[in-house]
Formats: C-alpha cells, structure tokens, sequence
C-alpha cells in the first residue's frame, strides 16, 4: 500500500497561525490609550465592588469614565477622514 499524502509542506499558512499585519499593528497603536483607559476603569469598578459603596471610589470611577469619554474623543478625532487599509480598526 502507498502512502498518499503531501509531498510538500503547505506554503501558506493558517488565518489564525500569523503575525498581526503591519496594519493591525499600527490599529492597535493607535487604540492603545483607550484600551488603557478602560483598562483603567475596569480597575476601578473592581476595586469599588471589593468594598461598602464610599465617595472616593465613586470620584474614582467617574474620573476613570471620564478618561476614557476623552480617549473615545481624541481616538474619534484622529481617525476623521481616514481610512485604515484592509480593514483593520
């Protein structure tokens, strides 16, 4: 009996066995201060539901919101009129 199978190893390679495109790359770069900041406010809520409900916490997610209401903004206003190539965010 003979073996049947690929003489060769597959050139190109899998949609989810790649590296980010240069595109990608710089999408995420550009998003990186939002991501930040909701990162940020993630870290706030966390810290606000470890414990009985307090002003500090409150002002401390609100100021978090806020940074991320003013990356939302500044993300929004950079990207006016652009068109990022392959459709990347």
């Amino acid at each position: 009996m003979k073996h049947i199978g690929a003489a060769q190893v597959v050139v190109t390679a899998d949609v989810f066995d790649r590296e980010p495109t240069l595109a990608e790359l710089d999408a995420i770069e550009l998003e990186s201060p939002l991501i930040l900041a909701e990162v940020d406010l993630l870290d706030a809520q966390i810290k606000a539901m470890d414990r009985p409900a307090n002003e500090v916490d409150g002002r401390r997610v609100r100021r978090a919101r806020n940074r991320v209401l003013v990356a939302r903004r500044d993300l929004v206003n950079r990207t006016a009129g652009t068109a990022v190539p392959g459709g990347a965010a």
